[in-house]
């Protein structure tokens, strides 16, 4: 077939009209969020938030699950990724450390990580855990083993007056307890292994701890505080109104990630609170009268351009 001039540009012209039809969805730029590994609630929260911003927001965003903190700071301080969950523990030793460029977008919500028991163990508060099989190590998640000595320093207990069982993360934690080679586990709730641990061993009861013991506890972790609980689909072992230990969960991100991309991030979720909700039921805490606190990290300028706007104080 001959092919005049005319012809070929004709073919040229609707081979640059095609290419630029796909464009959006060839081209589009993708952003990492990095997380905990699935069954855990920072990874449901990931989801929701990632869901959320390109659903709504048009931002391509990647959920990257990790083995746990000491991955996802790392990754998050070099911007390898846009954005990370962690907790305000690890965020501040990053910051303290190695990372000077990190940076807070905002607390998304606080981490309620009690101790869990069987509920047929007989145990109901911190101090019945003396003697017992308790995880601890988390070398995924260093600060986590932090928050299991502050818990036991709130009943006035040591590393020496339990037996350790060493586990990386919070998701192995609840493997062995559900395998029955802890007596407990720690984890936040709302997330589902909280759930599938109560049906494997017919029941869980989250221990209470003492109001008293919490000044023990900050000389240990001073990032703590509690909350009050109550019987609720959420609150899977709690029997009663009760106080659990909590610190904040907060997203973050490297200095270097533009400006603009976290205004836009903070700006949608903002805006589609309600599909949040429905995919992370905690995140019906989230919002700009509760995600700003004084911590020792900065906050990204683009979460300062937000709160400017909002009429949030962020010193």
């Amino acid at each position: 077939m001959i092919i005049t001039a005319k012809r070929l540009g004709v073919h040229i012209a609707g081979a640059f009209t095609a290419l630029a039809l796909m464009a959006p969805a060839v081209f589009a730029q993708t952003y990492g969020f990095a997380t905990l590994p699935p069954g855990t609630l920072n990874h449901t929260t990931a989801s929701a938030i990632s869901k959320v911003l390109k659903e709504k927001g048009g931002l391509n965003m990647l959920v990257q699950p990790t083995a746990g903190d000491q991955v996802i700071v790392p990754m998050t301080g070099r911007g390898e990724v846009e954005l990370g969950i962690t907790n305000i523990m690890e965020t501040q030793d990053a910051y303290d450390g190695a990372f000077k460029d990190m940076r807070v977008v905002a607390a998304v919500h606080p981490l309620r990580t009690p101790f869990f028991v069987r509920k047929d163990s007989g145990m109901t508060k911190m101090a019945d855990i003396k003697g017992k099989r308790v995880t601890m190590g988390y070398s995924a998640m260093r600060n986590i083993d932090k928050t299991i000595r502050a818990m036991l320093a709130s009943a006035g207990l040591t590393e020496a007056d339990v037996k350790p069982v060493l586990v990386p993360n919070v998701v192995r934690s609840a493997d062995e307890f559900m395998a029955g080679n802890s007596d407990m586990f720690s984890f936040a709730f709302g997330g589902p292994k909280v759930k599938e641990a109560d049906v494997t061993v017919g029941g869980i009861r989250a221990l209470e701890i003492d109001p008293a013991g919490m000044a023990a506890a900050r000389k240990v972790m001073p990032w703590s505080y509690l909350t009050d609980v109550g019987p609720g689909p959420v609150f899977t072992g709690v029997e009663k109104p009760m106080k659990v230990y909590s610190f904040d969960n907060v997203l973050i991100a490297s200095a270097k990630v533009p400006e603009d991309f976290i205004y836009k991030v903070l700006v949608t979720l903002e805006q589609n609170k309600p599909d949040l909700i429905a995919v992370q039921p905690v995140l019906r805490e989230y919002g700009a009268e509760t995600a700003y606190k004084q911590y020792g990290v900065p906050y990204h300028p683009g979460a300062a351009k937000f709160c400017a706007e909002k009429g949030v104080k962020l010193n």
